[in-house]
């Protein structure tokens, strides 16, 4: 099972559309996991319409009709490991043990907000994972996403994927 994994999209406050290189990973995946701050409701339906299943949650800069659509935590069985999707974790301080503390039954979390990628493991057993924002770098050197695979109850990857620069300015 291919996964997506994306968050902070901020459409279109950070750009006018999505990279797409981004576009063409969700054509491919078999889950596209999107952790929150989409600010467009037109961002979400464009990946509900172009994912084969889109796993997501509503962030801090999401208004009331993406907010009705999409729940605050969302959780998934993906063969056989289970994910959740949150957008915020808090400081970067001490969010393994917060995690693990608040999502003991998961293998995997994925998150947003900081757009600063992060893959780490928390208790030797839930790995937590950010893939930063494909469209607003903030003080990180590129725009990025990931990537990952599961199979038989096993994570592989993830894989990081850096953005080519926008060239519109924007």
């Amino acid at each position: 099972m291919r996964l997506l994994i994306v968050s902070d999209t901020h459409l279109p406050r950070r750009a006018r559309t999505l990279p797409p290189q981004l576009l063409d990973e969700a054509a491919r995946a078999d889950v596209v996991l999107h952790a929150g701050d989409w600010v467009d409701l037109a961002t979400l339906d464009l990946l509900e319409t172009s994912a084969a299943r889109l796993i997501g949650v509503y962030g801090n800069n999401d208004g009331p009709e993406l907010r009705s659509r999409l729940p605050e935590v969302a959780y998934a069985d993906l063969e056989g490991l289970r994910f959740g999707v949150v957008h915020e974790t808090g400081a970067a301080q001490g969010r393994e043990r917060r995690c693990a503390d608040r999502f003991p039954g998961l293998d995997v979390l994925v998150f947003g907000h900081s757009h600063i990628p992060w893959d780490s493991t928390a208790d030797g057993r839930l790995r937590l994972l950010n893939p930063g924002s494909p469209t607003d770098r903030r003080r990180q050197p590129y725009c990025t996403y990931m990537t990952a695979e599961v199979s038989d109850g096993r994570l592989t990857g993830p894989e990081l994927h850096r953005l080519p620069p926008r060239r519109t300015g924007r």
